[in-house]
């Protein structure tokens, strides 16, 4: 996160973020649903090649801004401000939430498994497997978008009132800024649907509610 909002040279970008969204896509892969289901398609081939797909779009689209800027070689002080400082945010906050939903894909159309209050498995639900993976990509984008966006924001405040008086000294603090908002928004980012996800009955396919009058429904989210 840190080598790749210091870059300025769409190569050298392209690069970072392809490492970083690759480390991403290994997390979500370890850390996803365990349905067993999920073993009956061949994760070596499906999984690992959409995530492969995922990580090298994201990778482009990242670095697109810059090389549109070095392409044209900008000179409006707007665009600049437009292109290095506000689009990378929203950009990683969505190619991570991208990553996420390609990763996990499999569970949209295998589906996972709902238990009910006493952690009975009472079927597999795509419903559930979509709910839970739009949960996970949701809270991956607000992690990465805010640990782009809000050091920008802190750093502007810092150099607007000079706290910082000696050039030289901004990188660290910078650095340090990002690792603060980083470490901050982790347990946020975690905290924002619970691991153990609910999932009413009206939103159930139908053959899995024959077989039990519960209302309410509970899944592995996943991370």
């Amino acid at each position: 996160v840190i080598i790749s909002s210091v870059q300025r040279q769409a190569r050298h970008s392209f690069f970072w973020q392809f490492v970083f969204h690759t480390y991403t896509t290994a997390f979500t892969l370890v850390n996803g649903n365990g349905t067993p289901k999920a073993k009956e398609y061949s994760l070596q081939q499906k999984q690992l090649l959409l995530g492969l797909g995922a990580i090298s779009y994201s990778a482009c689209v990242g670095a697109l801004p810059l090389a549109f800027m070095n392409r044209y070689t900008l000179k409006n002080s707007l665009m600049h401000l437009v292109v290095r400082k506000l689009l990378p945010a929203p950009l990683l906050g969505l190619t991570s939430a991208f990553t996420v939903a390609m990763v996990r894909s499999p569970e949209f159309d295998n589906g996972i498994e709902v238990m009910d209050r006493n952690g009975k498995v009472i079927g597999v639900s795509k419903k559930a497997g979509e709910k839970a993976v739009m949960e996970t990509a949701l809270s991956r984008a607000v992690l990465f978008g805010t640990t782009f966006s809000l050091p920008e924001v802190l750093m502007y405040c810092v150099q607007r009132a000079r706290f910082v008086k000696n050039p030289r000294a901004l990188g660290p603090v910078r650095i340090f800024v990002i690792m603060s908002v980083l470490a901050g928004m982790l347990p946020v980012s975690f905290s924002m649907f619970p691991q153990c996800g609910e999932i009413k009955r009206a939103d159930l396919e139908p053959e899995i509610l024959s077989s039990t009058e519960e209302t309410v429904f509970f899944y592995n989210r996943g991370i």
